[in-house]
């Protein structure tokens, strides 16, 4: 059951069901009607032959060494505590950390050389694996997924583009990360839906607006429970609601429809519910989700693995014991459930990083910053499984086989959507901006 709730200085409404799923927000005060039902503009269903991407960025940024780009013959200081293991494909090996994944390799390629080189920052890699461009001039490049939202088409009452569980905040510079509409506009920004992986209880969620629009619990002022007779005494904020908790979005949204069994496959955590929350988005025909796996880098473990004494304090047994485990599960869970669903050939699953880690451990045994050289994952959406695009020098510091860089991902997802490269955005002048500067990685298909 949907609900949209605020503080009226009351702890509750009446009509509230245990059942309860969906809190939204995302409308400002002073909106009206044409307004809010505009962020969910009717739109053609999509068809069969439409392809969908879900991104899975791993914020923090993986050890490429430490997870799918092991070197064991390499000094100590280098190669680390982890051991690679074989697959199920004759040659390809990864960490010892990831069992799962290493039976179902035949699933899924590693690109071994994706590189960048702009500034060692979060944010940059952030940019360029998203947009395919970086952010100058005042310009912001607009998110894939807004581009979707812009050309491409989206079923009636489900926006084109999810961001899980909510947009990046802060990793360290107060720059874009890449989440944006950009150029594009306030008309394409994303929808975040917060998620908990508590087994406990039901899985509350609240949409915001990337933009900053209030939350509903202030823009609102009311409760409004679908099919309630629960009344905020605004017909033009009940009817935009109404619009927006559609049953289209009810059944897409509602993840304690799964069963226990099916969720604990994913993991009880927010990333693993993420992920099957993310499964059950494209299945309802929203085109491109992002999966954050962490919103920060600071006070949590993240992959951004300083081993720090403050607030970066992730080390490599965290790694170990909660990161590998965590991703391994959610990300077998999600492939194999897009398999089972016949998803799979349609749906693009990208899990990537904003760059790598030093190929030297630092003076804590943890890793710091590298763009020059780190690896990612693609499945599904015509790519080729159990494949290695290209390779790493023998420390894993730079490229030595196929340089990829870090737009060329931007780039295959368009690919992948159908949506050329050298697709022109509007512009000032009225001559159009190019999509992304860079091809996509066709040795994928």
């Amino acid at each position: 059951m949907f609900r949209l709730e605020c503080n009226r200085g009351v702890d509750s409404c009446d009509g509230v069901t245990r059942r309860e799923f969906l809190r939204v927000g995302g409308l400002a005060l002073g909106l009206g009607l044409t307004d809010l039902v505009r962020l969910q503009a009717l739109r053609a269903a999509p068809s069969s032959s439409e392809k969908a991407c879900i991104q899975l960025l791993l914020v923090g940024g993986p050890g490429q060494l430490d997870t799918w780009d092991l070197k064991p013959n390499a000094p100590q200081h280098i190669r680390g505590p982890f051991r690679p293991v074989p697959t199920n494909v004759p040659g390809l090996q990864i960490c010892e950390h990831f069992p799962l994944m290493a039976k179902m390799a035949d699933r899924y390629a590693i690109v071994r050389s994706v590189y960048h080189q702009e500034a060692p920052i979060h944010e940059t890699g952030h940019q360029l694996l998203q947009t395919g461009r970086l952010s100058r001039n005042g310009i912001d490049w607009p998110h894939c997924g807004a581009v979707v939202g812009k050309l491409g088409r989206s079923s009636s009452s489900m926006p084109p583009w999810v961001v899980l569980p909510r947009i990046i905040g802060n990793t360290g510079v107060s720059v874009s990360h890449g989440q944006t509409a950009g150029l594009l506009g306030a008309d394409h920004e994303p929808y975040s839906f917060a998620v908990r992986g508590d087994p406990c209880h039901v899985d509350p969620a609240r949409l915001d607006k990337a933009t900053g629009l209030v939350d509903a619990v202030d823009a609102a002022q009311c409760l409004i429970e679908t099919g309630a007779s629960a009344s905020c005494g605004d017909p033009a904020l009940e009817q935009a609601f109404s619009t927006i908790v559609s049953p289209a979005a009810k059944r897409a949204f509602t993840i304690d429809e799964e069963t226990d069994a099916v969720r604990a496959r994913y993991g009880w955590n927010t990333f693993g519910q993420s992920c099957l929350l993310a499964r059950r988005l494209v299945q309802q025909g929203i085109r491109l989700v992002t999966v954050n796996m962490f919103d920060t880098v600071f006070n949590e473990i993240t992959w951004d693995c300083h081993a720090n004494d403050g607030d970066l304090k992730t080390t490599l047994n965290d790694y170990r014991d909660t990161l590998c485990p965590m991703f391994d599960q959610a990300y077998t869970a999600l492939l194999q459930d897009l398999q089972a669903w016949g998803l799979l050939e349609s749906t693009l699953v990208v899990s990537m990083g904003e760059f790598g880690r030093t190929p030297q451990l630092n003076s804590r045994g943890g890793r710091d910053h590298w763009p020059g050289v780190w690896s990612i994952l693609m499945a599904g959406g015509g790519t080729q499984g159990g494949r290695i695009i290209g390779a790493s020098d023998k420390h894993a510091e730079e490229p030595r086989d196929r340089p990829v860089h870090a737009a060329e991902i931007a780039a295959t997802v368009y690919h992948a959507l159908g949506i050329e490269s050298s697709t022109k955005l509007p512009s000032a002048d009225g001559s159009g901006l190019g999509l992304v500067d860079a091809r996509p990685v066709l040795e994928l298909f």
